[in-house]
């Protein structure tokens, strides 16, 4: 039995776009897989994470992913001493590169980091305004509206939902969860959240016995038939540094009858599909809150 599976791809950073997301389109092809790639368009900031490291949950990440490794001392200092580079504007044509290549296109961020780490403090107006700069900025890069949106980092409160309602996107993908639904916030239904399943990889290397040898293995091992499986890469991880073992488990896919597929095709195979409360929630092993499907926070 074919086991179905929403591969998103997120793109954070300059590097990301620059190096990560060719080389994804480029893989992909080859193996004949389709995916939904969320583009970051806005100023690059992400080195202002930095300043986390003080906090132990997000040191003990960046160390046992070896964040430093991984992503590059490039990103992991963006935007530190000096504003950070404007992806789209430097960007546009690699960020046109999925859509040409028939991947679906959707909003991630304007500015990664602000949205991130500063959501909770955030006015009404700058919220809104951080959606509309992204909004607006992809769809004149792409020449058509992106389709979707998925916030970054998870964060997503109900003010999010609702101003992402002004935009017709045909689903979001904002949260953690088991199953598509439509959140309700002050009485009203809204667009439809595919979340995402599956854990990422900064979340699960190095712990629990999870290591390079054994992580393809892992993820397939969560990926089973009669559930919604949705699994999240990083064109600043599997795009770049991570990419050889990225290939692999394309390749183990196709041998396991997995297959990978844009998450906007994903409702189509199921049937009815419920109402349910998107909430913030502290998952172990992160540093900070994520939104969570509520049916999910009941079972953690």
């Amino acid at each position: 039995m074919t086991i179905p599976v929403g591969l998103r791809i997120d793109v954070d950073t300059l590097r990301g776009t620059r190096a990560g997301v060719p080389a994804l389109v480029e893989l992909l092809a080859k193996y004949g897989v389709k995916a939904t790639f969320f583009m970051s368009v806005g100023p690059d900031n992400m080195g202002r994470h930095f300043w986390r490291l003080l906090k132990p949950q997000f040191l003990i990440k960046m160390l046992r992913s070896n964040a430093a490794s991984l992503y590059g001392y490039d990103i992991l200092l963006r935007g530190t001493a000096w504003p950070g580079p404007m992806i789209g504007d430097r960007l546009p044509e690699i960020i046109r590169m999925p859509r040409e290549a028939g991947h679906e296109m959707g909003l991630h961020a304007w500015d990664h980091y602000t949205w991130q780490a500063k959501i909770d403090t955030m006015s009404d107006a700058k919220l809104a305004r951080q959606v509309k700069l992204g909004y607006d900025k992809l769809y004149e890069i792409l020449g058509e509206a992106p389709v979707c949106s998925a916030a970054a980092g998870w964060r997503c409160d109900n003010r999010a939902l609702l101003v992402k309602e002004r935009y017709g996107f045909r689903y979001n993908s904002d949260c953690r969860g088991v199953e598509i639904f439509k959140p309700v916030v002050d009485g009203k239904t809204l667009t439809v959240q595919i979340p995402v399943t599956l854990p990422t990889y900064d979340e699960i290397i190095g712990a629990n016995g999870v290591n390079h040898d054994n992580y393809n293995d892992h993820i397939l091992s969560l990926c089973k038939p009669g559930q919604l499986n949705v699994y999240t890469i990083h064109a600043e991880a599997e795009g770049c540094g991570q990419i050889a073992m990225f290939e692999q488990l394309l390749q183990q896919a196709k041998a396991q009858d997995v297959a990978f597929m844009p998450l906007g095709e994903l409702p189509q195979l199921i049937g009815a599909i419920g109402e349910e409360n998107m909430l913030p929630y502290v998952q172990p092993g992160r540093e900070g809150w994520i939104a969570f499907q509520e049916k999910l926070t009941k079972h953690s």
